[in-house]
């Protein structure tokens, strides 16, 4: 064989191994077919400053989590999350989260901590279409917030993670309904 024909066999190889790689490498935080995975999990709504939104989690017999509820902008509410907390793990070595999900055509927030007593998260706004999809959202451009407000530090460093959370609050009173199958960091 050729010197070049053999380059590009290595080079086809090489292409045909990387989505092994990347399985291999991905680590899953949450499988929703699995009962156990939404152990942990709580709505947290717009009530802890006066606000009326109601949120609510269920898993459903398919296997996934479905968040869903109403917003209301009443008493200066305005937002529906649901959230888990956990010991910090380590993620220096993972790229992006990869969120399976079907949302309801809206507009959410995927927000992340880095530290449980941190005083600050990171969010990432992502929309959905409405068909079962995977929304892949870079780890180190999330940019950091508290209490809405975007604050002027760096963006997520992406070395420990201790909280996942998905927010609705797209300014409007409104129904919504999104339903996970997992979560994986890449």
């Amino acid at each position: 064989m050729t010197r070049s024909l053999l380059t590009l066999l290595a080079l086809l190889a090489a292409l045909v191994s990387l989505p092994a790689l990347a399985a291999e490498r991905a680590k899953i935080l949450f499988d929703f077919a699995d009962p156990a995975a939404l152990r942990g999990w709580q709505v947290r709504d717009d009530g802890v400053m006066g606000g009326l939104s109601k949120g609510n989690i269920t898993r459903d017999p398919a296997g996934y989590a479905v968040f869903s509820g109403k917003v209301s902008l009443e008493n200066n509410g305005g937002f529906s999350s649901m959230q888990t907390n956990f010991d910090p793990i380590e993620v220096s070595q993972y790229e992006q989260a990869v969120v399976r999900l079907k949302g309801d055509g809206k507009d959410y927030r995927f927000i992340v901590k880095a530290e449980s007593d941190a005083s600050h998260y990171y969010v990432a706004e992502f929309p959905t279409t409405g068909d079962w999809e995977e929304i892949k959202i870079p780890l180190r451009t999330m940019y950091p917030v508290r209490r809405g407000d975007r604050l002027d530090l760096p963006d997520y460093p992406a070395e420990t993670l201790s909280q996942v959370r998905f927010m609705i609050a797209n300014g409007r009173a409104e129904s919504f309904q999104l339903q996970i199958a997992g979560i994986a960091l890449d």
